[in-house]
């Protein structure tokens, strides 16, 4: 047996020795050392190329993330530079009056289109905005607690508020949202089953049951 066996041939003499076995043709039927070779040997090159498939699929995998580790390296520096004007953005839509006139509505209807635009292209360029709302998970990945409050709306532990919203790049923290975060023991409370119970001795008792 040699590395350079053919695997489509090692096929055809394991298809012919197993129709000798069943025709009778093997000159000596208790003899299967050649039969069990030719099995062994197509087991081995099977095995090979899964091997060989797996290493394949191991090599796409690690292609593509360190395509992506220097295509985030690449973009990050600037994207961190560019959060700022998203603040920016976001402050001066915060800060707009509700109820503006023809000229102030068109200047809001500006920002709201700009910010949109920027946040467009922070989408298709593998940046997404992270800003949790209230009762959502905290996740210490992609969050930073500021604060702890408690709330009558939400379980402890998850988001109350967000701040300031948050950045990740393919997965990775850019920055994390700034969120406040409600503290223990926080949330909606049950109705209380005991609360109807009529106070003193425990209730009355019929005796006429």
């Amino acid at each position: 047996m040699t590395d350079t066996q053919d695997p489509n041939d090692l096929e055809t003499r394991l298809d012919e020795a197993l129709a000798n076995a069943e025709a009778g043709l093997d000159p000596d039927p208790d003899n299967l050392a050649p039969l069990d070779a030719v099995i062994a040997e197509r087991d081995l090159w099977k095995d090979r190329a899964l091997r060989a498939a797996a290493e394949a699929d191991n090599v796409k995998r690690r292609t593509e993330t360190q395509m992506n580790d220097a295509r985030a390296f690449a973009i990050q520096r600037f994207a961190k530079d560019l959060l700022g004007v998203a603040d920016n953005l976001e402050r001066a839509l915060m800060a707009a009056p509700k109820n503006a006139d023809a000229g102030e509505a068109g200047l809001v209807t500006g920002l709201e289109l700009t910010q949109k635009s920027l946040l467009q292209a922070f989408e298709t360029n593998g940046l997404k905005r992270v800003a949790p709302g209230p009762g959502d998970a905290f996740d210490p990945h992609l969050h930073q607690a500021m604060m702890e409050q408690p709330s009558v709306e939400v379980p402890g532990g998850s988001v109350l508020q967000t701040m300031q919203a948050g950045y990740e790049l393919f997965g990775r923290t850019v920055r994390p949202a700034m969120v406040v975060v409600a503290a223990r023991g926080s949330g909606p409370q049950g109705a209380n089953p005991y609360a109807a119970a009529p106070a003193g001795n425990g209730g009355t008792f019929d005796g006429t049951a």
